[in-house]
C-alpha cells in the first residue's frame, strides 16, 4: 500500500461514533477487512483496542470508519516485521494487568474492559471487550475489570455497600477468588499500565512507552519504539 506509515493505529484520542461522516455506499469492503484485521489481531495485541471499536460499526457504517480502518492498514506497514516473543528461559509465573475505560463508548455510554495476561515475561493473552452493562461510576465500570484503587477496595472488602449492592452477582466472583487465595490483586501505577493499551487510543508517546514493554521483537521498528519511548522520557524530564 503507497501510503506513509503511521505511530499508533489510531489518531491520538480519537473516538469512532455513529454521528461523524456521510454513510458508506459500499460496506463490504469495509466488512471484509475488519474481518482480515480481526484474524491479525491473534498476533498482534497493539491493534486489539482499534479492531474491537471498528467491528462495533459493521452495521452503520460511515466514511469516518472507513477512514479508520485505513489509517490501521498505515500503522501496520511500518511494522509488518513484528512479532511477539517468547525467551526459551522464561518465567512460568503468570501475572495481568486489566484496566476499564469508563463510559468510553460514544454511542451507548457502556465502559471497555481491557486485558493482558502474560507468562513471565511474556504476553500470551490479551482482549479489549465493551462491557455487556453501562456503569455508573467509574469505580463500577473499573471494579468490573478490576482496574484501580478502588476496585481492589471494594474486592478486599465490600465497601461503600450502597454504592456496589446493584452490582451483578457475578461480578462478585471476584472477591470469592480473592479470600480463596487464587488472586491477588495489586495496584499497578498509571505510567506502567499496559491495560491501557487495550482501553484507549494513547499519544504518541505513551503507546511507544507502553508498546515497548509488551514483548514485540522485530529489528527496525523495534528499536524505533525505544527510540520514541526515550525520547518522550527526555523531553519529560526536561519540563
Amino acid at each position: 500500500m503507497d501510503a506513509k506509515a503511521t505511530s499508533t493505529p489510531l489518531p491520538p484520542g480519537h473516538k469512532l461514533s455513529t454521528d461523524a461522516g456521510s454513510l458508506l455506499a459500499n460496506p463490504t469492503a469495509y466488512r471484509h477487512l475488519v474481518g482480515r484485521l480481526l484474524y491479525l489481531g491473534f498476533n498482534r495485541p497493539d491493534i486489539s483496542f482499534v479492531v474491537q471499536q471498528l467491528s462495533q460499526f459493521l452495521q452503520h457504517l460511515q466514511s469516518s470508519h472507513w477512514d479508520a480502518a485505513l489509517y490501521v492498514l498505515r500503522y501496520l506497514k511500518g511494522t509488518s516485521s513484528l512479532g511477539l516473543f517468547f525467551s526459551s528461559s522464561n518465567s512460568l509465573q503468570p501475572f495481568a494487568l486489566t484496566d476499564a475505560s469508563w463510559a468510553s463508548c460514544s454511542n451507548s455510554s457502556h465502559s471497555a474492559t481491557g486485558f493482558c495476561i502474560f507468562l513471565g515475561s511474556s504476553l500470551v493473552s490479551w482482549k479489549t471487550k465493551k462491557q455487556a452493562t453501562i456503569s455508573r461510576s467509574s469505580a463500577e465500570a473499573e471494579y468490573r475489570s478490576m482496574g484501580s484503587v478502588a476496585a481492589i477496595h471494594i474486592t478486599e472488602n465490600l465497601v461503600f455497600h450502597e454504592h456496589t449492592k446493584h452490582l451483578d452477582i457475578d461480578c462478585h466472583i471476584v472477591c470469592e477468588q480473592f479470600k480463596l487465595s487464587f488472586i491477588l490483586p495489586s495496584h499497578i501505577p498509571s505510567r506502567d499500565q499496559l491495560a491501557d493499551l487495550f482501553t484507549k487510543s494513547a499519544s504518541v508517546s505513551d503507546f511507544a512507552r507502553l508498546f515497548a514493554k509488551l514483548g514485540f521483537w522485530g529489528g527496525g521498528v523495534l528499536c524505533v519504539c525505544y527510540r520514541l519511548h526515550i525520547n518522550a522520557e527526555q523531553n519529560r524530564d526536561a519540563a
